[in-house]
This record gives C-alpha cells, structure tokens and sequence, in this order.
C-alpha cells in the first residue's frame, strides 16, 4: 500500500513507508505522530471543538510492525476535552500522547494584528527545491520540501516549508492538522548544531501548539536549536502557513555520538 497505515479496527496495518533515516526497522517519527492525530481526531466531542495542544511521547523505538490503538477521554468539559491515546507493539507501549481540543467559538471581534503575525520569508513556490537527499528515509521519500533559508539537515537556523504528497490513513483525507503534526517531527533537522554524519540526535518527545488549524498543504518550520552540555538538546520552530504564524514546536533531543 502506498498510504503509511490501513486502519484494520483498532489496528493500524504499516506500511514501510513509515521507516525513517535512523534504522530501516523503525518508523519516522512523524508517522506515529500523525496517527495519533487521526485517533484523536476521531474521538467524538459533544461541541465542536478544534485540537490547541499535542504532546507526544515517545516511549520506545517504533517498529515497523502494526499497531494497536488505545483511545481515552480523560477529561470532557463544556469547553475542553482532554484525550489520551497509546499506540502498543506486540502488547508494549510505544507511544503515549495526550491531545487538548478547545471549543470552537464563533469569530471573535479580535483587534487588528491580533492574530496570523505574518511571515516574512519566501513562499513555498518562491523557495528553494529541498532534495532532502541525505538519507534514504522512505517516509522522507513522500514529502516535499522548500529552503526559505538555510537548508535542510544544515548546521544553523533554517526556516523549510514542508508538504505531506503520501497518504497517512488509507481511504482518509489528511486533515489540516495533521499536516502541521507531521511536519513538526521535522524540527531536529530543520535547524541543527550539530553534523548529522557524525552524531545522532533523535527526538524523545514532540509538543505542539496551535493557535488555529493551518490552511493550505505547505507548512512553515521557522527553526531554532540548544544544544546542552551533558547528551540534551532543544529543537524549537514557530509554525507558519501562507496566512502567517499559527503554532509552535518543541521537541527533547538525546545527543550521541556516532
């Protein structure tokens, strides 16, 4: 199958699509992310409600094996609902995640340049072609990518527009979000301190916050990057769309050498 899961009940079939740059065994971790967003997604709310926040943890590497999926609603407010979803291999914890969706309001009367700060970088059509070419992650392989500065896996600050081409869910559009969560996986090389050929530095979890749902397919990661002493790392983006700035990214990074 071309899509990265087929949903077979609670399962999620996967595809090898899904394998990422670190081993050929091991998903991309923008492939469990997105999953758990459409999980989350399809938990039902008694209001319409939006997603504001997601908070992935990464709990072991994820093979390339299906997965069960664990949906739990542990709070539901008036104006909040608070849902947990597990993602388990062979019966082992894989992935944990809780994900905050926020009552939809009618339109606020905000003032003007309250909301959507704009971008002033290069569009996607105006960006550079990104190859993406410096390893042979098949997830990579189904995304498109434009250098508004820097580069991407390049030492220092860059700001890439990224773009889901593959399915995610056979048979299911990729929502909105969705397309802002896969691309946030991608904070650790959107800016980097450090040589990819020589030290690792794999994300342990992924935090993002929306201040709305993005439009159109690009997403913007405007990156940041610490590094600290001691095998710890920060890899940070605000997240854009053509209309401006709607989001953040955080991720932990464990540093290692090679």
């Amino acid at each position: 199958m071309d899509a990265i899961f087929r949903i077979d009940g609670e399962r999620a079939i996967t595809s090898p699509n899904a394998a990422g740059p670190w081993s050929p065994d091991m998903q991309h971790g923008s492939a469990p992310a997105g999953l758990v967003t459409w999980a989350a997604e399809a938990m039902p709310t008694p209001v319409p409600m939006q997603i504001a926040r997601l908070t992935i943890d990464l709990m072991r590497p994820v093979p390339l094996v299906p997965l069960a999926i664990e949906t739990e609603v542990l709070r539901q407010g008036r104006k909040i609902q608070l849902c947990e979803i597990r993602l388990k291999a062979n019966d082992v914890l894989v992935v944990r995640a809780t994900v905050l969706k926020i009552r939809v309001n009618a339109p606020n009367d905000l003032p003007a340049g309250i909301a959507d700060a704009p971008i002033d970088l290069p569009g996607p059509e105006q960006s550079r072609v990104e190859p993406a070419d410096f390893s042979s992650s098949p997830f990579v392989s189904g995304m498109s990518l434009r250098a508004a500065r820097g580069g991407f896996a390049h030492p220092g600050s860059s700001a890439i527009w990224y773009r889901v081409d593959r399915p995610l869910v056979e048979g299911a559009p990729i929502s909105q979000v969705t397309r802002a969560v896969v691309a946030s996986d991608f904070c650790n090389a959107t800016s980097v301190a450090l040589d990819f050929k020589h030290w690792t530095f794999l994300n342990a979890d992924l935090t993002i916050s929306l201040s709305r749902e993005p439009v159109g397919d690009w997403i913007l990661l405007d990156g940041d990057c610490n590094i600290g002493p001691d095998g710890a790392g920060l890899a940070m983006a605000r997240i854009g769309d053509q209309r401006g700035y709607f989001g953040r990214a955080v991720q932990s990074l464990v540093i290692e050498r090679r």
